[in-house]
């Protein structure tokens, strides 16, 4: 019992032991009860229920930054909200593309959540090993954190004067060929399947195939580690503590996640948010620089972090209203 305890209470990476199980715990209880309970059959996802699953995963991690504001502080909470609602904004990019992988390959909307629930468990693990080697760069070599700010003061400009972006042609996609050409995949859907055995033409013997499916899978886990590269250093860029900066990653991809089936039919109205998003990298990036001459309390980074991306979505709300009511007449 009291070895138990010492490891419990034994420090993982700067962390009471005890905090990554209860969080751990946390994150198994909510996809046991997305897959086993909420979506035990296939169903195709509506409006109404893609943002009630939102706002119960939203609600979990506001809650759990309360959690950490009792147990660990303010400063830590108001880190932790700050890294939720910027990697929640830096992955609204995310869903256009997985709309765009899933629609390519035909995937059926009743399977999609199938696709993005297991999709999930991949990004548990990538996160974890990039913030894991970017926490110990920053701890080891401080001057990589100046490397992090420049690199998003570079992104902030370079989204700020980007052109309209164009629709990615997955057909041309080097990853995608090159996954057809060492891997038997069916032309047809086989159910909710990643994988089946089917006979071979010529030998007649069951040889394994991979379905559509998990090709899109696969190209979705590809984008999210693509889009990581911008939003990892992000966040670390706001606190160095991996809990921190994990947790607060995790929850805001589930929370979007959830939010895809909403979210996906609207990202087109969401045109002054990249520039919103671009302000904000920029001010993460500057006060790096700035970190040493003048000290920017947590409650004031959260606070302009929440009334840049606020504004944006509002503004871009206001633009394309017009265009919303000439669509519904």
């Amino acid at each position: 019992m009291d070895s138990l305890a010492s490891v419990l209470t034994t420090p993982l990476f700067g962390t009471p032991g005890w905090f990554w199980l209860a969080f751990a715990l946390i994150i198994i209880g909510l996809l046991v009860l997305d897959l086993g309970v909420l979506h035990r059959d296939e169903h195709e996802i509506e409006m109404r229920e893609s943002l009630l699953l939102y706002s119960g995963y939203f609600s979990v991690g506001v809650a759990f930054g309360g959690w950490i504001w009792w147990q660990l502080g303010a400063t830590k909470a108001l880190e932790f909200y700050t890294g939720f609602l910027v990697e929640q904004s830096l992955s609204m990019d995310n869903v256009f593309v997985m709309a765009v992988i899933l629609g390519f390959f035909a995937i059926p909307r009743h399977y999609q959540h199938r696709v993005l629930f297991w999709g999930i468990l991949g990004v548990v693990v990538l996160r974890a090993i990039m913030i894991g080697l970017g926490t110990a760069l920053v701890q080891n070599f401080e001057w990589v954190l100046y490397l992090f700010g420049a690199f998003l003061l570079f992104t902030g400009v370079r989204m700020l004067s980007a052109q309209q972006e164009q629709h990615p042609d997955l057909s041309q996609n080097r990853l995608l060929q090159f996954l057809r050409r060492h891997l038997r995949v069916t032309e047809d859907m086989h159910g909710g399947r990643f994988l089946l055995r089917k006979p071979d033409k010529k030998s007649g013997k069951l040889l394994l195939h991979a379905t559509p499916l998990l090709l899109a899978l696969i190209l979705i886990e590809l984008a999210d580690l693509v889009f990581a590269v911008d939003s990892v250093p992000a966040v670390l860029a706001i606190s160095q503590d991996p809990f921190i900066v994990y947790t607060s990653n995790i929850f805001a991809i589930l929370g979007l996640r959830s939010l895809y089936f909403a979210l996906a039919a609207l990202m087109h109205r969401f045109i002054y948010l990249k520039y919103a998003l671009a302000l904000v990298l920029m001010f993460i990036g500057g006060k790096i620089f700035l970190h040493d001459i003048v000290k920017i309390p947590a409650l004031i980074s959260l606070s302009l972090t929440l009334g840049l991306l606020a504004g944006g979505v509002l503004l871009s709300m206001l633009k394309t209203r017009d265009s919303v009511t000439a669509d519904k007449s």
